[in-house]
């Protein structure tokens, strides 16, 4: 990328998409600047983090440097945003690009809050911590081409990006975003399952997860329908039918379908 980040709240998610970038060389740690919300937390970061990096506690002078730089991650908590918008500079030359990640918040109310911006929405999801993330981007007014093409370099060093229109992030947002954690509670239950069958906790729960983790890669590697591979290890009076009764008996198919609907409907309200 080689240009200045500047990043407002360098918590887990903010860090995988700029640790790569460090790894690399794409961008120098003097040409980053972070502010995260206490003096201790600065602390933290110096012994993780490159040498060279400019922290800044919040509530000090020096941390108005990072809204005159070109590029904006803002990667607070949805609740600080009212606080972070007031503690802006009232005049920002150039009109720099502010990239928002939190969950939510819409492209009206950014574009009111921080108005001699540029916006982005970027809903990314937890596995973008280990680089194998999804990404879903919408557009503010008046970004450009050069701005646009920044910002998917970004969100590409953790995983596949999609532009979409904003109205569809919801959408995206309850299957990507919270599907981590409907997909966690079945790695679970199944761990759970194995161990009432008789397997160790710790066997247990390292077969389920290399089970999902093989099952998306087949899925995905094959490009199958997901019932073309559930008919495939459906052996008739088998095992694995038998299991699948049960789960129909149960409805989870429907608790999940809901789940996402859920999601997506509470993501609506946020906004």
């Amino acid at each position: 990328m080689k240009a200045a980040i500047g990043v407002i709240g360098l918590g887990r998610m903010a860090q995988a998409l700029v640790q790569p970038l460090l790894e690399r060389g794409d961008l120098d740690p003097a040409d980053l600047i972070a502010v995260v919300g206490s003096e201790a937390r600065v602390q933290s970061l110096r012994s993780e983090l490159p040498e060279g990096i400019s922290l800044h506690v919040a509530a000090s002078e020096p941390a108005q440097q990072v809204w005159h730089v070109p590029l904006q991650l803002l990667a607070v908590k949805p609740q600080q945003l009212d606080a972070v918008a007031a503690a802006a500079p009232a005049q920002v030359a150039g009109k720099p690009l502010l990239i928002s990640v939190l969950a939510g918040v819409s492209l009206q109310r950014l574009q009111q809050l921080f108005p001699h911006h540029r916006c982005v929405r970027a809903v990314p999801n937890t596995p973008s911590l280990v680089g194998a993330g999804l990404t879903a981007l919408a557009w503010g007014e008046g970004v450009g081409s050069d701005q646009q093409s920044k910002v998917l370099d970004l969100f590409r060093t953790v995983g596949e990006v999609l532009e979409l229109p904003e109205a569809k992030l919801d959408a995206f947002l309850a299957l990507t975003s919270s599907g981590p954690a409907f997909v966690a509670v079945v790695a679970e239950a199944m761990a759970d399952g194995a161990v009432a069958a008789g397997l160790p906790r710790a066997l247990a729960h390292r077969l389920s997860h290399r089970t999902l983790a093989g099952t998306a890669a087949l899925l995905q590697g094959r490009e199958l329908h997901p019932a073309v591979l559930k008919d495939m290890v459906s052996s008739p009076g088998g095992t694995t039918i038998a299991g699948l009764r049960v789960l129909e008996e149960s409805g989870l198919r429907s608790a999940l379908i809901e789940a996402v609907i859920a999601a997506a409907e509470r993501s609506r309200e946020l906004a």
